[in-house]
């Protein structure tokens, strides 16, 4: 059996190495469009601040080693022109422009994708003007930075690449600020939880203009639209990182089928409509578990699972395609985020009745001198109590918390499931009743309709209408500051004072985090009262969604001061 693998990067690779453990007879050809095979693309935007020490460091294998290990043969600046499907062959032109066909018995494409750059851009094609996709991209960039001195740098975009891409710049010392089209960053993040991570990038100094489309770029400056308001920002070079589009000029070429959102379409095996010829990783529309639909996901697990499903489909073997369910996670400075699964818009488009536990305990044991505050939001089907996504941001270890919600929702678990979910414990890695478990029984307490509760985005609407809002912080607490109207009644002194509580109007708890409020609910709710409700997140997490709107609008806040600790 001969098999040709066109793209030597994540998928490509994975697919190669795959069948030659498969098939110790088969003969393996890799074609590369580009000079490396093989590289960290994750890893592309360290190389900036110098974490990663040098471009070589980049590069897993060469093709060298693949021969040597593998007995694969690599051709790198080797580019696939066109598929002659009838003749099973592929064309290929070298960089010296010579053509030759290579045949086939089994092709597979992983030709990636490619970065989006809206034709509606003025000098998008400037010599300062960059996307960000491989080796050669990244050492460009940094080239062109050191060596003209630059000290003004504009990200357009504020998906992964683009935050990794602006962070790693304030690293090095340079002045940056990120264009963002949409009225967030990271999409796959609801807007209530992303607020952090806007708080996190401003207190480093990076510059955030959302709702902002780019329009222009000249040497010195970037020129965007934000509504009808004109801007221009400083800049010495700009990063476009808009998005991705899959690479399907080969495929299309050939005839094979794309689907709807564009990628190569595939059946559960990794086969495109031709048989013969397989598609794997950015550029092919993949089963989405959660929404029950196909679509594209540009990360590199589940691109080396279909890459390693079509190598065995290929030698033979076969699997069970339960499809993707979207796990990713990334550092924005001192913040660690991850997320899984659905949002809230996601689940609101699957017209999937839902709710959320929106918690905010400690990552560790208070008493650790490296115990912080974690925000973690638990999405949940209504009535079943499935688990449908989760989202968690902080100083703390959040990926491990959200790989044991992908764990849940990859078996089907329920909020009683991780209710019950036995963890590990220590106080120097998390407290008794984890994180997840907490918000499990959060959810429990909401899907049960035993409490009622209000979410940090509606709490300014209460404080502007004037609502009943109850603050169980003590004095002290209360004092150092608090909602502009909340009443103050400490919980040490909740039962003594449980009838200055009014039955006839709605009553708002709120305490730091929720959980002494939930304390002082349940009393209210044991004495009668029908009427109150907790405010999730709580004074914490109204400061945290409130902050950065407050600075970036010059809006007037509703707190006396923020809590951020």
């Amino acid at each position: 059996m001969k098999v040709v693998v066109i793209g030597g990067v994540a998928g490509g690779a994975s697919a190669a190495a795959r069948i030659r453990r498969l098939d110790e007879e088969a003969e393996i050809i890799m074609l590369e469009r580009g000079d490396y095979v093989s590289f960290s693309n994750c890893s592309l935007p360290y190389y900036l601040s110098g974490t990663v020490a040098s471009s070589s460091a980049l590069i897993m294998m060469t093709p060298q080693a693949f021969l040597s290990r593998h007995n694969i043969q690599v051709r790198v600046n080797s580019e696939a022109i066109e598929i002659l499907r009838d003749e099973k062959c592929v064309v290929v032109q070298e960089k010296d422009g010579k053509t030759y066909k290579e045949s086939y018995d089994k092709l597979v494409l992983a030709p990636g994708a490619n970065p989006v750059v809206p034709r509606s851009i003025q000098g998008a094609g400037n010599k300062n003007v960059f996307t960000v996709r491989n080796v050669d991209d990244i050492c460009r960039l940094k080239e062109y930075v050191d060596t003209t001195g630059a000290k003004n740098l504009v990200v357009a975009g504020g998906g992964f690449v683009g935050i990794e891409i602006a962070e790693n710049f304030v690293d090095a010392g340079l002045n940056v600020s990120l264009v963002e089209g949409a009225d967030q960053i990271m999409g796959p993040f609801d807007y209530d939880m992303v607020q952090i991570l806007h708080k996190e990038m401003m207190d480093k100094g990076i510059k955030l203009y959302l709702s902002s489309m780019v329009t222009a770029i000249t040497e010195t400056s970037v020129k965007a639209k934000k509504g009808e308001q004109e801007l221009e920002i400083p800049a010495d070079a700009v990063v476009l990182s808009i998005g991705v589009a899959p690479e399907t000029t080969l495929a299309v070429k050939a005839g094979l089928e794309v689907g709807a959102r564009r990628g190569i379409k595939v059946n559960h095996n990794y086969q495109t409509n031709d048989p013969d010829i397989y598609a794997v990783g950015d550029a092919v529309e993949t089963f989405g578990r959660m929404n029950r639909q196909y679509g594209i996901l540009a990360l590199a697990g589940p691109a080396q699972r279909e890459a390693r499903a079509a190598a065995d489909h290929i030698c033979g073997k076969y699997h069970n395609n339960k499809g993707y369910i979207g796990s990713s996670c990334l550092r924005v400075f001192e913040q660690n985020a991850a997320c899984t699964g659905m949002n809230e818009k996601m689940a609101k488009q699957a017209g999937i009745p839902y709710d959320i536990a929106y918690v905010l305990p400690p990552d560790k044991v208070g008493i650790m001198p490296d115990s912080h505050y974690m925000a973690f939001k638990l999405i949940f089907e209504v009535p079943t109590g499935r688990i449908l996504g989760a989202q968690a941001i902080g100083k703390g270890d959040v990926t491990r918390r959200i790989d044991v919600i992908a764990t849940m929702i990859t078996m089907g678990g329920t909020l009683e499931d991780l209710k019950e979910l036995e963890l590990c414990y220590s106080p120097v890695y998390g407290t008794a009743k984890d994180v997840v478990n907490m918000a499990a029984l959060v959810g429990l307490n909401v899907l049960y309709d035993r409490i009622r509760q209000v979410h940090v985005d509606q709490v300014r609407g209460l404080v502007e209408s004037g609502a009943y809002i109850i603050d169980v912080r003590e004095k002290n607490e209360y004092e150092a500051g608090h909602l502009k109207n909340a009443i103050n009644i400490p919980l040490s002194e909740f039962r003594g004072r449980i009838n200055e509580v009014p039955k006839d109007i709605p009553v708002y708890l709120h305490c730091r985090t929720g959980q002494r409020s939930y304390y002082a609910l349940c009393q209210l709710l044991g004495n009668g009262y029908r009427n109150a409700y907790n405010v999730s997140g709580s004074f914490l997490g109204i400061s945290l969604y409130e902050y950065f709107n407050d600075q970036a609008e010059g809006r007037e806040p509703i707190v006396t001061a923020y809590n951020f600790k």
